[in-house]
Formats: C-alpha cells, sequence, structure tokens
C-alpha cells in the first residue's frame, strides 16, 4: 500500500529542531517508517509560488495532520491570522485526522491568539502536552499507532478478537445463535440456556461489547458473512483426473457462516468419492462406508476453515483428485508449529481463538491440538498412505484416496460383499443404464445426481424422516441434503411422502417408492467382489 502523508505544522520560528527530529524519527523507525511519509517546511523544494499556498495545497494532500502548538502565533496575513491557523482550519475543513501537541503546561506564557487558537481545538480534539523532543515523539509514536490500528492497517491482537468497524447486532442471525446453543449444550455441556437471549450468548462467548460486534462474530453468525468478508468463502473442485485441467467436471463455491462453509464442503467430498452400502446383518441400520473417512475429511476442512488468515485475499479451496483431496488454507503455520511437528503432540496455537471457541463448543474441533493427529490415525486405520501436511505460499493438507502408485489402478475396495456406489459395471448393463431404464425418465439427469438418487434408495428400508436419512449418509448440510439428494429422488419418483398433502409436516417420512424398490433390487443384484 502507499505510505500515508504526515503533514507536520508549526510555526516557522518555532520547533526547528523538534520538526527535524521528529521528521527523521518518523522515517527511521522501522514500524512507523513502513506506514507513513512525512512532510515539514524545511524539505520543501523552491519554486515559482507562495509558500503560504503550497503549504496548503500540501495539507489537502495528507493523511494526518500534526500541528506543534508552543508560545508564538506566527506572521499575520491581512485578515490577521496567521499560516498555523490556516493550516489547521484546512485540515479541519478537509476532515483529515488532526493530532495537536501543545508545548508546556496551561499556564505558560502564549501570545494572545496562540492561546485562543487552542481554545478552539479544545472544543473539538483532545490536545497532547510535550516538553521536550522525547516526549513530542512518545506522543507522536502512540497516536499514530492508534490510528493505524483505528483503521485497521495493523492489528495488535487476534484478527478475530478486532471489532468490526461496518458491522452491529442486526447483522447476526438470531435464530443460528439459538440453534449454536442448542448443539453446545448437547455436545459441549454449554452452561446458558437456549431462552438466553443472543446478546447474553454473543457477551458470555466474549464476540461484543455494546453494540460492538467482532469480526469472530460476523463470521460465526453473520446473516451474509461474505458483505463484510469477501474472501471468506469454500471453493470446492472436483478432478476426474490427477492434476488441475479445465473444464472443471464439478466446480461449487460456498457461501455463509463458518459452520455453513464446513458442513457444505465436506458434503461436497462426500458426495464425490466411493461409498460401500453393507446390509443389516450386524446392526439395525444400513452401515455405510466412504472411501475416505469421513472425521479426516472433516477435520481437514475445519482446520483450513478455522485457522486460515481471513486478511488474505485468497479462500479455501478444497480439491478432489483421482488420487487424493487437497484442502488449501491462505496463510502459515503459527510461529514454533512446522509440517513436522504436526505429525507429534503439539499445543493448540488457533490463528482466531475466539473463532475457534464456539467452533469447539459445536464440536466440529479440538482444544488440544488433535487434529491433525487425528487426520493421520483415521487414514492409517483405513489403510491408506499417510497424509501429509505442506508449507509453502499457502498451508495444505493431503489425503491420499488409495496406496496404490499405479496411477491407472482404481481403489482397492477391501469389504467384499458390498456395493460401491460410485463403481462402474463392465457389462453391457451398466448400472448407469440400470439406472435409467428403472426411472423411466424422460428428463435429462447428469451422473452425480443419478449417483445421489443411488445412495438415498440404498440405505432406505422403511420410513425415515429427512434428518435420518441425511444422518444415514453422513451428510451435515441440510440444503445440500435437500437439493442434491431428496429433491431429485422425489422428482424421479424412487422415493415418496407419506403425507404428501401437506410436504412440511412436522412428522413427514419418506419411503420407497414401486420403482425405487425395483431400482434397490437391481444396484444389489450388481455386487461385485474385487
Amino acid at each position: 500500500m502507499p505510505k500515508l502523508k504526515v503533514f507536520i505544522s508549526s510555526v516557522q520560528s518555532e520547533f526547528a529542531t523538534e520538526r527535524q527530529r521528529l521528521f527523521d524519527y518518523l522515517h527511521s523507525d522501522p514500524l512507523l517508517g513502513l506506514f507513513f511519509e512525512p512532510f515539514i517546511f524545511e524539505n520543501l523544494s523552491a519554486c515559482d509560488q507562495r509558500a503560504d499556498k503550497l503549504y496548503i495545497s500540501e495539507v489537502a494532500k495528507c493523511d494526518v495532520y500534526i500541528g506543534l502548538f508552543g508560545t508564538s502565533y506566527g506572521y499575520e496575513d491581512e485578515e490577521g491570522i496567521s499560516s498555523t491557523e490556516r493550516e489547521f482550519d484546512e485540515a479541519t475543513r478537509q476532515y483529515k485526522t488532526r493530532l495537536i501537541f501543545v508545548l508546556g503546561n496551561p499556564d505558560l506564557p502564549r501570545h494572545a491568539k496562540m492561546s485562543q487558537l487552542i481554545r478552539k481545538i479544545g472544543i473539538d480534539l483532545v490536545r497532547k502536552r510535550f516538553n521536550s523532543a522525547d516526549d513530542l515523539n512518545s506522543g507522536v509514536y502512540a497516536s499514530l499507532v492508534n490510528y493505524l490500528m483505528e483503521k485497521e492497517i495493523i492489528r495488535i491482537g487476534p484478527f478475530d478478537a478486532t471489532y468490526n468497524t461496518s458491522a452491529n447486532l442486526e447483522d447476526l442471525d438470531r435464530e443460528r445463535i439459538k440453534e449454536f446453543v442448542h448443539i453446545a449444550r448437547a455436545r459441549r455441556g454449554f452452561p446458558l440456556a437456549i431462552e438466553s437471549t443472543p446478546e447474553n450468548i454473543l457477551t458470555h462467548l466474549g464476540l461484543i461489547s455494546g453494540n460492538r460486534v467482532s469480526n469472530a462474530a460476523v463470521l460465526l453468525f453473520g446473516k451474509r458473512p461474505q458483505r463484510f468478508f469477501i474472501t471468506s468463502e469454500v471453493k470446492c473442485a472436483h478432478f476426474h483426473g490427477y492434476d488441475v485441467v479445465k473444464p472443471i467436471p464439478a466446480y461449487q463455491v460456498y457461501k455463509g457462516d463458518v459452520f455453513q462453509l464446513v458442513n457444505q464442503a465436506v458434503d461436497f467430498v462426500l458426495s464425490k468419492i466411493n461409498l460401500s452400502v453393507g446390509t443389516r446383518d450386524e446392526s439395525t441400520q444400513v452401515p455405510i462406508d466412504y472411501e475416505l473417512p469421513q472425521g479426516a475429511v472433516s477435520e481437514a476442512i475445519v482446520n483450513a476453515i478455522a485457522h486460515r488468515d481471513y486478511t488474505s485475499n485468497g479462500s479455501v479451496q478444497v480439491m478432489l483428485f483421482k488420487d487424493r483431496l487437497e484442502v488449501w488454507n491462505p496463510g502459515n503455520l503459527p510461529l514454533g508449529l512446522s509440517p513436522a511437528k504436526l505429525r507429534q503432540p503439539h499445543n493448540s496455537i488457533p490463528a482466531n481463538p475466539l473463532l475457534a471457541e464456539p467452533m469447539y463448543l459445536a464440536g466440529y474441533i479440538e482444544r488440544l491440538g488433535t487434529g491433525t493427529g487425528d487426520v493421520i490415525r483415521l487414514c492409517q486405520e483405513k489403510g491408506l498412505k499417510e497424509p501429509e501436511f505442506i508449507q509453502e505460499e499457502n498451508f495444505r493438507t493431503v489425503i491420499w484416496r488409495t496406496l496404490k502408485v499405479n496411477k491407472d489402478a482404481e481403489l482397492d475396495v477391501k469389504d467384499q460383499g458390498k456395493y460401491s456406489v460410485n463403481e462402474d459395471d463392465n457389462n453391457p448393463s451398466t448400472l448407469q443404464a440400470a439406472l435409467q431404464a428403472t426411472l423411466q425418465a424422460t428428463l435429462q439427469a447428469d451422473d452425480e445426481i443419478l449417483e445421489t438418487i443411488k445412495r438415498v434408495v440404498l440405505v432406505m428400508d422403511g420410513e425415515f424422516k429427512r434428518i435420518e436419512i441425511q444422518e444415514l449418509l453422513g451428510l451435515r448440510d441440510r440444503v445440500n441434503f435437500v437439493l442434491n439428494y431428496l429433491d431429485p429422488s422425489l422428482e424421479f419418483a424412487v422415493i415418496e411422502m407419506t403425507i404428501p398433502e401437506t410436504p412440511k409436516h412436522q412428522e413427514q417420512r419418506y419411503r420407497l417408492t414401486p420403482k425405487g424398490i425395483a431400482l434397490k433390487k437391481r444396484l444389489l443384484k450388481s455386487k461385485r467382489k474385487k
């Protein structure tokens, strides 16, 4: 970013030494020198223009006006007003940030007009006093650092703890806050009652102060978080090969609060990977087994969303390839952590602690730094190659889909007697053709929708509520499930409502239709051993 211009004003006959020392100080300070470019009278080159006019034009171009007021008033123009007062008035008219430093105590003898100017300034601004050049430099340093913090150019505390200058309580979704309390009470014993006011809940979580809301509050419970943080989204892509190649077969950009982002991104991955469906021989529910461990997929995505750098122009990216899943997080590991240390027990160092706490309470993450260890363990238990953690320009987690080195080899399905939904049949009567024939559909559906319909059919055995089917498939996001699983299954008439005349009835359930039963039989008949 270009440096901010600082205009240093004073009566020319006063503070010559202090002006120069302040100029040098601002130039040489390791922090302030990065952000500010000071201007003083002495550095104005000679030109064919009145000095007072030039100074006024410099005030108009500056970002910060610093006034040094002592005992003298300075040369007065035909209206009896000094250049110093003219410059202050111009800074006021231009709505510049004005920092005023007054020499000595109030009893110091001053020119009458300077005393009057100081009194005028006191109506609108807080004046700081100084007695030496060192006092002045210290006061200017503190004021300019505060300016940088107020403008959110620099932050002393974590990003998520900073109060958002554009958002207020009306920008938060009260129903989402109450839904969070319900989940947090069930999963972590959250102490506040569901009947608590949103203000009390947010105060308890340290997310608000009065009507000021933190960045974490907007990301957690905002009605439209991307209005305030445009890159707080997740981009998901599915490639049939091993590299990023256009056109992309499946691509989605998900928006919403951090909980919705996690749910949508996880469900995207689960809808694209192989799913084995067992029988009820060993359980009252149909057992399902995703090719990748759901916990590892969820942990990688949650970590990227919870610990990312939200000041970055990049977004979290989730990319599924034929041999691997990659989750990209814009940002770097905290100081003291390395990819190697992530493979060992380590302290939890959240980049966004106020964001991480509610995600912990809702059961999305753990506090003890076990996330990467869990990803490794779950992949090992699945028989997969150990995941990789890579820090380059971005941090990324790589979860491998198969142990086989041969890129042409397919996933080794160990569970005999199970049907893998994404597998294709080599005989002329493919499952795809069987599905189309059984449905006798006149509508054209893409392969991915047909796969989600198969999954719904295979887990159905009786009558189920919407949430029960969703949980059977291990899916979190209601909107995604309804749009991509439930609605297509209803549209293709493989399932039906038990109360069709009242679609939103609280006792509504779903069951297989005769078409759905026929399809399920054909799918089960097509079991193959590998």
